[in-house]
């Protein structure tokens, strides 16, 4: 079949049945997060949300009032490590859950015996990785005398001039 379009000038002939290229592209394909964090991230945001009751929904509805609104079928992707979450997100599900950072972010041990995996680190034990994420002390491990002054640089430049200190009390304060 053929449609004639005509104006003034011309006419032009365009044959119809002819199939146009799609532009469809293939499905994509599903998010998985595989670093090790994150995957604990997603364990300890259901941990906490189930530990409180809270449905999907719920949490939804509190992110929402922090200001970070996300979605129940969001909240269960993240759960499930099929969507991952950014900075803001972790501070925000970390409001709503009412715990700090350091409690999504790693397992719920400080067992020096156990290691944990941290995306970055790598393989360290339980008590070491919620020092560093506390801000306790540096990831490295701190040689007796500490000659290379990992402490002191880690003081410096990880935490403010403020709170250097209160990690070491002061030993001629006494207690009353």
């Amino acid at each position: 079949m053929t449609v004639t379009v005509a104006d003034e000038t011309r006419s032009l002939k365009i044959p119809l049945g002819r199939k146009l290229p799609t532009m469809t592209a293939a499905p994509r394909p599903r998010t998985q997060v595989t670093d090790a964090t994150g995957r604990q991230v997603a364990a300890n945001v259901r941990r906490v949300r189930e530990a409180r009751g809270w449905s999907t929904y719920d949490l939804s509805r509190l992110l929402d009032e922090v200001g970070r609104p996300i979605a129940p079928s969001a909240i269960a992707k993240v759960e499930r490590a099929e969507r991952r979450v950014d900075v803001g997100d972790l501070t925000a599900l970390a409001a709503a859950l009412r715990v700090n950072p350091s409690a999504l972010l790693l397992p719920l041990t400080d067992d020096p015996a156990k290691t944990v995996e941290i995306t970055g680190v790598g393989e360290v034990d339980a008590e070491r990785a919620w020092d560093w994420l506390d801000g306790e002390m540096p990831i490295e491990r701190i040689e007796p005398g500490d000659p290379s002054g990992v402490l002191l640089q880690f003081l410096v430049y990880a935490r403010p001039a403020g709170r250097r200190m209160q990690i070491f009390p002061n030993p001629d304060e006494s207690a009353d």
